[in-house]
């Protein structure tokens, strides 16, 4: 591990602490990591189309509007190879939020997503990527091969 030292004037370094305190971290390593790994993130996937990501899809609809449930969930099937998992909560008696949980190539999930994210109805649709290595690996002859998803930051 490596050292590094900082300097920070004391108004940026007030906000830091009180960031860190709002966010429950107990040393400023920590956030520190926290935020350098989110920077890197968010550059590396600025104009990221290569390469394979897990991510969270997440957006809130109306159930009632213009059978908006049975064309998300056909998109869904039609990219089920994308999708590890999803969860659907009913917010109240019209609206529903969804979360997927998915995996694949990166210009496969943005595609995906914005074909949720775009139809007529869906509010609040939010894609979160983080960079992955995708190894089949067998961890001995008995074991079937698997899928390991090793993040790049």
């Amino acid at each position: 591990m490596e050292r590094l030292t900082i300097s920070l004037d004391t108004q940026l370094s007030k906000q830091f602490d009180d960031l860190m305190d709002a966010r429950g971290y107990t040393n400023r390593s920590e956030a520190m990591r926290d935020l350098i790994r989110e920077k890197l993130e968010t550059e590396r996937l600025k104009d990221w189309n290569e390469g394979h990501c897990v991510a969270t899809l997440s957006y809130i609809y109306n159930h009632h509007e213009n059978d908006l449930a049975n064309r998300i969930a056909a998109v869904q099937h039609d990219n089920h190879d994308l999708i590890l998992s999803s969860m659907h909560v009913h917010m109240d008696h019209s609206d529903c939020l969804e979360v997927a949980i998915l995996r694949g190539p990166v210009g496969q999930v943005k595609s995906f997503a914005n074909l949720v994210m775009s139809a007529r109805g869906v509010r609040h649709g939010k894609l979160h990527m983080v960079p992955v290595e995708i190894k089949q690996v067998r961890h001995s002859p008995t074991t079937a091969e698997h899928i390991h998803s090793n993040p790049l930051t």
